[in-house]
């Protein structure tokens, strides 16, 4: 198992201990996931964070009339997983999928508390990429609500260039909240100009 990526994760936020280091081996599992596999599906308890090694993965909602919007993507050192239902323990409303083949570390909720019990410097690493997160989404709330398609396309691509050769237009445009059709007259009208 490479636990190095997740090693040099936590390290560039608060260096780590080699007693740290040892926690974290023994606590985070490697696995392999193939490319359009699920790994969290609508109506399951999320009870494992991940943490992306290797690959891509989208996680998304579906709608009463089956059509999927997605909400996040994440590729190598990002972290992925349904927040709510992880600390709630509700059922999840939410898919998380590979969109290539994958190499994850995931951690089991009870493990992660204990970390933060016993190593009180991943408590504070966690509270740090929460609050990245949390101003991630909120930034995304307040574009989606005061900016045209054309200006969250133009920001996700500033923001997000390596996705391009990753995810498919018809993923970005539900991303964006608009059509596949309408993202493609979006991506004209850029080329023209």
């Amino acid at each position: 198992m490479n636990i190095e990526p997740i090693i040099n994760y936590f390290s560039n936020i608060l260096p780590l201990k080699r007693e740290e280091i040892d926690a974290l081996k023994k606590v985070f599992k490697e696995r392999r996931i193939k490319r359009r596999q699920i790994i969290l599906q609508e109506g399951d308890i999320c009870m494992l964070n991940t943490f992306v090694v290797e690959g891509c993965f989208r996680m998304y909602f579906v709608n009463e009339n089956g059509k999927e919007h997605n909400i996040q993507f994440a590729v190598e050192n990002w972290w992925i997983g349904d927040i709510g239902s992880f600390h709630s323990e509700e059922p999840s409303k939410l898919y998380i999928e590979a969109i290539e083949n994958s190499v994850i570390l995931q951690i089991k909720k009870q493990d992660q508390l204990d970390l933060f019990v016993n190593y009180p410097k991943f408590n504070r690493i966690f509270r740090v990429f929460t609050e990245n997160a949390l101003v991630s989404y909120q930034k995304r709330v307040l574009q989606n609500i005061s900016s045209t398609a054309e200006e969250r396309y133009l920001d996700f691509m500033n923001r997000y260039p390596y996705f391009s050769n990753r995810i498919s237009n018809v993923q970005i445009a539900s991303f964006l909240g608009v059509t596949p059709e309408f993202l493609s007259t979006i991506r004209k009208k850029i080329a023209k100009s």
